[in-house]
């Protein structure tokens, strides 16, 4: 199967109110160019240095979302361009990518990271340092970034139930924020090519997929 082919399977089974990120980290521009071709625009990188390579090579309508770890230096090499940064997990993270924001005259995108697996290699606030975060007077002091919404990894496991059980708890925190109104949430970011159904069935608006659009890695 081609990418574009890959690419409009995937698409007929996504309801319109989801966004489809193209996970297309490790794999060169020409592959990425094939899926731009067939008409996606937003892709996903988790290493900011390619990613930054790849905006500098290809079409400037592209939407570029950071989806992996992000560490603080490294912000001001994204903030000119970068659409969309999934895994916001700390005030400091987030005052930097404030700064870098204002000194590109921009207002940045975020989501905050929020740790639902069981596993210790993910990252992310628990629900409480989520609300201490949101009421917080640094927070309020952020004028150049805009938290979209709430973002998580799953455990890494065949079990469905237990995959179940992580979506619906993320889902629950966003609308245990959203009653608060410490923030608008619009968008929840759950979801990769082997439980993107399962995550959208339990209310995610952002699915993340890469080998199922460019094979493995």
């Amino acid at each position: 199967m081609s990418i574009q082919s890959n690419l409009n399977t995937i698409k007929a089974t996504l309801p319109e109110h989801v966004t489809l990120v193209a996970v297309s980290k490790t794999k060169p521009v020409s592959d990425l160019m094939q899926a731009y071709e067939a008409g996606q625009r937003i892709f996903g990188e988790n290493k900011i240095q390619e990613m930054t390579e790849k905006w500098e090579q290809m079409p400037k309508d592209i939407q570029w979302h950071m989806i992996g770890h992000v560490q603080s230096n490294k912000v001001k090499f994204m903030a000119p361009y970068v659409t969309l940064i999934h895994g916001v997990d700390s005030l400091k993270l987030l005052q930097e990518i404030n700064k870098q924001a204002l000194k590109n005259n921009r207002i940045i995108d975020c989501l905050l990271q929020i740790y639902i697996a069981e596993e210790e290699s993910k990252f992310g606030l628990d629900e409480k340092e989520l609300n201490e975060l949101l009421t917080s007077v640094e927070f309020k002091e952020l004028k150049n970034i805009r938290i979209l919404g709430l973002m998580g990894m799953a455990t890494f496991t065949e079990d469905q139930n237990q995959i179940k059980k992580e979506f619906t708890h993320l889902k629950s925190i966003f609308d245990s924020i959203q009653k608060l109104q410490f923030v608008d949430l619009k968008t929840i970011s759950m979801g990769m090519s082997g439980d993107y159904q399962l995550a959208i069935e339990c209310g995610s608006t952002i699915v993340r997929i890469g080998s199922s659009i460019f094979g493995g890695r």
